[in-house]
């Protein structure tokens, strides 16, 4: 093992460069997910005829996937069949957010139904629209009760951006696969590096929940 050689001012760059395009697919998954699961959430939770049963089967369906063939087709198939050009980290963004997005439709829909209808009620007949009340009762009511989830999809999230690997994006992994592939002796330190890389990040993030816990009573 050559730690020296292995944490040598070059691959650490080379690394936290790495992480740094991790950390860059995280936030815009993460963002983006939040924004789209909330819509689905609330239309299925709305009980829309039609557009429901819609969404429901597409929430299935995604769910029901490997994140890694979702890849595969965002990166592969897509782009061929449309006959459009993408990137692998415009990729790698799309194929998180649909799979995120299923997961966490289901988190927050999930929250919004374990708000006793009444509140509904009381909402409506206090002259508040449907959206009003969901707006200003449910939904910041039913937030307070999905942060735990929802950070724990989260972290899930930030691990699954390994997968890119797979289309060669030089996110952490692939920027620690090419620094280990020059010698043998980097393989051990290198791979310590990420793990210490992503455990501070999650574990960071798991604190911040535990505190969020704590300050809304959850």
């Amino acid at each position: 093992m050559d730690f020296l050689g292995a944490y040598s001012a070059a691959n650490i760059k080379y690394m936290l460069h790495g992480l740094g395009v991790t950390l860059e697919i995280a936030v815009w998954s993460i963002v983006l997910s939040f924004v789209f699961s909330n819509l689905i959430a609330i239309l299925r939770y709305a009980r829309i005829p039609v557009i429901s049963q819609l969404l429901f089967l597409l929430v299935e369906l995604v769910r029901n996937l490997p994140l890694l063939l979702i890849i595969f087709f965002t990166f592969f198939a897509v782009p061929e069949v449309l006959d459009i050009k993408t990137t692998p980290l415009t990729a790698a963004i799309t194929a998180l957010t649909i799979f995120e997005t299923a997961m966490i439709s289901e988190i927050i829909r999930g929250g919004l139904n374990s708000i006793p209808k009444g509140q509904i009620e009381a909402g409506r007949s206090s002259g508040l629209t449907y959206i009003q009340t969901l707006r200003y009762i449910v939904l910041p009511q039913a937030l307070r009760k999905m942060v735990p989830p929802l950070v724990s999809q989260f972290i899930s999230l930030l691990k699954d951006t390994s997968l890119v690997i797979i289309i060669s994006l030089e996110e952490l992994m692939r920027a620690a696969q090419i620094v280990y592939s020059q010698q043998v002796d980097y393989v051990f330190p290198v791979l310590i590096f990420v793990a210490l890389c992503y455990f501070v990040i999650n574990y960071s993030l798991s604190l911040i929940a535990g505190r969020l816990e704590k300050r809304f009573n959850v």
